[in-house]
């Protein structure tokens, strides 16, 4: 199981939000480089950071503070957060990130999200898949679609989908545990997939849960934020194979 630190950038700073909520924000740094830094000297290679203020105006409004992590600690960076069209995809790539992460646009804007797919690779372009009460969730997590999931997966399957960010959106931030039988429901139905868990991890035992499943990855944010798990626990279960 890989194991992904997270950073939720708002203005520049380090932050959480509570199911999405901005009314609801935590700051923990001011600086997004020392916590990044405490990742690399951990040992780890790869972190998610999301752009907070990109997801809700669809411009890139941290992406020199993510340049700036890349440039200054070695980590490769995927991303997440204002991706709205092809070319705004070409921009990240341009500016030194490895992977991104399309939610939004892989549902309003499913020609360019296709492009993408296509141009990049699935090893690239990852779907950001939230699912609100089984359906997926989009414009903030205010709307769903009404296409069922699985058929939405299949279709992408064909064209060149591998990698699929899921997040339980009522456990996000809540520190409420991992939704395990979501993750393996998933991964029993699209066997093809690699999914990376994200939301509600609350401490060891999820790690200890998502590792026994197989889950390819997860990402963690405000458990480690908030003390609930060590640098030290995480880079345990870091590409550990179940007992």
């Amino acid at each position: 199981m890989n194991v992904i630190p997270a950073i939720d950038l708002l203005d520049g700073r380090v932050v959480r939000l509570k199911k999405g909520d901005y009314d609801q924000v935590t700051v923990y740094e001011d600086d997004p480089l020392i916590i990044a830094q405490r990742f690399a000297e951990a040992g780890f290679e790869h972190i998610h950071i999301v752009d907070l203020n990109g997801a809700k105006s669809g411009k890139f409004e941290n992406l020199q503070h993510i340049r700036r992590i890349i440039d200054e600690t070695g980590l490769t960076v995927q991303t997440g957060g204002g991706i709205r069209v092809f070319g705004q995809v070409q921009e990240l790539f341009e500016a030194g990130l490895s992977k991104v992460v399309c939610s939004s646009m892989a549902v309003k804007n499913e020609t360019d999200w296709l492009r993408a797919l296509q141009s990049y690779g699935g090893e690239k372009c990852i779907l950001g898949m939230d699912l609100k009460d089984g359906k997926m969730a989009y414009a903030g997590w205010l709307e769903t679609m009404e296409e069922p999931v699985n058929n939405y997966l299949d279709r992408m399957i064909c064209e060149g989908l591998e990698e699929v960010l899921c997040t339980d959106i009522s456990r996000d931030g809540m520190l409420s545990g991992s939704n395990i039988s979501l993750y393996s429901d998933l991964m029993k139905k699209f066997p093809s997939l690699r999914f990376i868990a994200s939301g509600g991890v609350a401490g060891e035992g999820d790690l200890l849960s998502l590792s026994q499943i197989d889950v390819h990855a997860v990402v963690v944010g405000r458990a480690y934020l908030e003390g609930h798990l060590s640098l030290d626990v995480m880079k345990n279960y870091h590409l550990t194979k179940k007992n």
